[in-house]
C-alpha cells in the first residue's frame, strides 16, 4: 500500500507540471517563453511534497505527526518556489514577493513652475552645474496615467525621478519609457530589474543628471498579454505611443523634443520597445530590445494573427516590426539588442532584428551580456546600454 501511494505520488509529480506548463503555454496562451528544465524539476518537487502530505494526513495519524507532515510539506515547498525564483531572479526580497510598497516612495511632486531652458548647443551635462547639497539618491513615486485615447485598463506606472529633478529650478530632463515583461508589471523593473541602483549610479557619475524613467503598464494584469498591439485583446499601444507621452508631457518637467525620448524593455518588453520604435518613430526613434523576440507572438504567428486580428494576415502585417522593416527606411532611429549569454531561445531573434534595422537604415547593433533569459541579464542590459541611450538623447557627450 506504501509503495503505490509512493508511485501515484512521484506520477503527481510528473504530470501535473508538464500538463500545467502545457495549459498555461499552448492552451491559455499566457506565455509563450520556454522553461528551464530546473524549473520542472522543482515544479516537480513542489507537488510530491505536497501530494506525499496529503497521503500522510489521510492516514490515521497523531496530531503530532499531522503537525510535523505539514510544517515540513510547507517549508519543502518554500525552498523550491525560492529555487524557481533564482531561475529567474524575479523577486529579491520577501517584500518584493509579496507586493509591499517602498518605505522610501515618495507621492508624485508637482510640476516645477520654473526649470532651465533646453539647449541646442550641446549634451546637458556640459550646461549643467550641480548646486551644493545635492542628494546622491534619486525617488520613486508611481502614477495613474490615464488611457484618455486608447481606453487601456492599466495599472498605475513606476517612476524614477533622478536627484536634479529635485532641484529648485531643474533642466528639462530627457526621458526613457521603460517596458517590463510578461508575466509582470511595472513593479518589476523597481525591484527584480534594480533600477533605483542602476539611475543612481548613473546619476552619481553624472552630477546628479539621470533620464526621467517611467515604467508604464504595458499589460492591463499581472498574466495579460495585450501584445503591445491595438487590437482585440486591448490597445496598448496606443495607451504607450499616446497616452503615456502626453501624461509626461503635461506632468513631469521633461524635454518635450522626440530626439530626448528612448523606450527599452525586457522580454516581452524588448519586443514592445521594437514595436513602439518600428510602428511610432517619431514618438521613440530610440529603443533598447533587452531579451524580445523579432515579433509579438502567442507562441505560433497563425495562433497570433487569429487572436489579436481575427485571423486577418494584413492588418499584423502592418504592425508588425520585421514587415515594417522590410517596407520602411529610419535612418533617424537607433536600436541597441541585447541578449544574454546563456539565451539560446532569443539569440537567434537578436541576430534576426539587429540585421533587419541596420538594413532598414537604422543605427543598430547588438551587446551580449552575463546571464540566461532572467532579470540578472536584464538589468545588466539596462545597465550596459544606458551611457548609450544617454548620449542619443542629449544629456551626455
Amino acid at each position: 500500500m506504501i509503495v503505490k501511494t509512493f508511485v501515484v505520488c512521484v506520477a503527481t509529480a510528473v504530470g501535473v507540471p508538464m500538463i500545467g506548463v502545457y495549459l498555461v503555454r499552448d492552451v491559455w496562451a499566457i506565455f509563450p517563453d520556454r522553461l528551464p528544465v530546473s524549473v520542472y524539476v522543482w515544479l516537480g518537487a513542489t507537488v510530491l511534497a505536497v501530494s506525499l502530505a496529503v497521503a500522510v494526513m489521510t492516514l490515521r495519524v497523531s496530531p503530532a505527526r499531522a503537525a510535523i507532515t505539514v510544517v515540513t510539506a510547507v517549508v519543502i515547498v518554500a525552498a523550491c518556489l525560492n529555487q524557481i525564483n533564482m531561475v529567474f531572479a524575479a523577486y529579491p526580497t520577501v517584500r518584493d514577493a509579496l507586493g509591499i510598497t517602498r518605505v522610501d516612495d515618495i507621492m508624485l511632486p508637482d510640476r516645477h513652475q520654473k526649470s532651465l531652458p533646453v539647449s541646442a548647443h550641446g549634451p546637458l551635462d556640459k550646461m549643467w552645474a550641480s548646486p551644493a547639497g545635492l542628494s546622491r539618491r534619486g525617488k520613486i513615486t508611481s502614477a495613474a496615467i490615464p488611457a484618455t485615447v486608447s481606453g487601456f485598463a492599466a495599472r498605475p506606472a513606476r517612476i524614477y525621478l533622478p536627484p536634479a529633478y529635485f532641484t529648485d529650478v531643474p533642466p528639462r530632463l530627457p526621458v526613457l519609457v521603460l517596458i517590463a515583461g510578461q508575466p509582470g508589471g511595472p513593479q518589476d523593473w523597481i525591484s527584480a530589474g534594480k533600477l533605483p541602483q542602476i539611475m543612481d549610479a548613473f546619476a552619481a557619475a553624472h552630477t546628479g543628471l539621470a533620464p526621467v524613467v517611467v515604467v508604464p503598464d504595458a499589460t492591463g494584469s499581472q498574466l495579460g498579454d495585450p501584445l503591445c498591439l491595438d487590437s482585440r485583446r486591448g490597445n496598448s499601444a496606443a495607451y504607450l505611443a499616446i497616452d503615456v507621452p502626453a501624461w509626461i508631457k503635461a506632468r513631469l518637467t521633461v524635454d518635450v523634443r522626440p530626439t530626448a525620448w528612448a523606450v527599452a524593455g525586457a522580454s516581452y518588453g524588448g519586443t514592445c520597445a521594437l514595436q513602439l520604435a518600428t510602428n511610432h518613430p517619431a514618438v521613440y526613434p530610440t529603443f533598447i530590445d533587452i531579451a524580445g523576440t523579432a515579433e509579438p507572438s502567442l507562441g505560433d504567428r497563425a495562433r497570433t494573427v487569429m487572436e489579436a486580428f481575427g485571423g486577418d494576415e494584413r492588418r499584423f502585417e502592418q504592425v508588425n516590426p520585421i514587415d515594417i522593416l522590410r517596407r520602411q527606411r529610419f535612418s533617424g532611429s537607433a536600436g541597441a539588442i541585447v541578449i544574454g549569454s546563456s539565451d539560446r531561445d532569443n539569440r537567434p531573434d537578436a541576430d534576426r532584428v539587429l540585421e533587419a534595422i541596420r538594413a532598414a537604415g537604422m543605427d543598430g547593433h547588438l551587446t551580449e551580456v552575463p546571464g540566461a533569459h532572467d532579470w540578472r541579464a536584464f538589468s545588466a542590459g539596462l545597465s550596459v546600454e544606458l551611457p548609450w541611450v544617454a548620449r542619443r538623447v542629449g544629456l551626455t557627450g
